[in-house]
């Protein structure tokens, strides 16, 4: 594994969620709805700005690519990734973001804006996002769908050379709510109107393996984000990536 420590220019700090073993639902949304949950995605240190050519990998995402619930941010599945690959990591990624979930949560602004705006420009756009807007279906899904069109297309005409890869939505338990699929659709369908590769298969990597979770019962723990390091690289691997 190549060292590529001075890549990272997020701060971390363990979560704390209080009761293990709440109904998960409404965790999620007791956590979603106080900022508080939410680590500070700002960085104390100025960051380390990436080496001539290096390949530049921008995340969207929500707590899972964020790595709450690792132990350490290079135990976060996109970081195993970067340093395999010898890619610079822009993981701005934030704890309850969804395509509408929490949009305004970021400190730094908007993860589109950011990723879009990063310089130099990112070579690869790996989007994660959707888990979190269950959470508002059905009430909201008309705006979920709009924004998953919006932000894709985004991404596809503001960062024209960029690889966009876009992931089918994680999800956290064997239950599967309708809204599950619903979101994985309307995602799938917007990837491939805009041009983007597509994984599938994402919102079961984690099912029926308990052991992979945190004491939460929301997030991964570190072996379950090396499992989602694993099978990602090989998805990403048959991407030529």
């Amino acid at each position: 594994m190549r060292a590529t420590s001075g890549q990272r220019s997020r701060s971390w700090r363990r979560p704390s969620l209080g009761s293990a073993r709440a109904a998960v639902p409404l965790v999620v949304l007791a956590c979603l709805a106080l900022a508080g949950c939410a680590w500070s995605a700002s960085d104390p240190d100025e960051p380390v700005p990436p080496s001539d050519g290096a390949t530049i990998a921008a995340f969207y995402g929500d707590s899972y690519t964020r790595g709450t619930g690792a132990t350490a941010p290079e135990r976060r599945w996109s970081t195993i990734v970067c340093d395999e690959r010898g890619w610079y990591e822009f993981n701005p990624s934030v704890d309850g973001l969804g395509f509408v979930n929490n949009r305004g949560l970021a400190l730094e602004g908007d993860l589109v804006d950011q990723i879009v705006a990063h310089e130099p420009p990112p070579d690869i756009v790996i989007v994660t996002m959707g888990l979190n807007d269950n959470f508002s279906m059905p009430s909201r899904a008309d705006e979920i769908e709009a924004a998953i069109e919006e932000d894709l297309e985004r991404f596809r005409t503001e960062l024209p050379d960029a690889r966009v890869v876009v992931v089918e939505p994680f999800w956290h338990q064997d239950d599967r709510p309708d809204s599950v699929e619903q979101i994985i659709e309307w995602v799938e369908a917007a990837a491939e109107r805009v041009g983007a590769d597509y994984i599938d298969g994402a919102s079961r990597w984690l099912e029926g393996h308990p052991e992979w979770m945190a004491d939460d019962v929301i997030h991964p723990n570190d072996e379950g984000y090396a499992q989602i390091a694993e099978r990602m690289d090989a998805e990403l691997e048959q991407l030529g990536l």
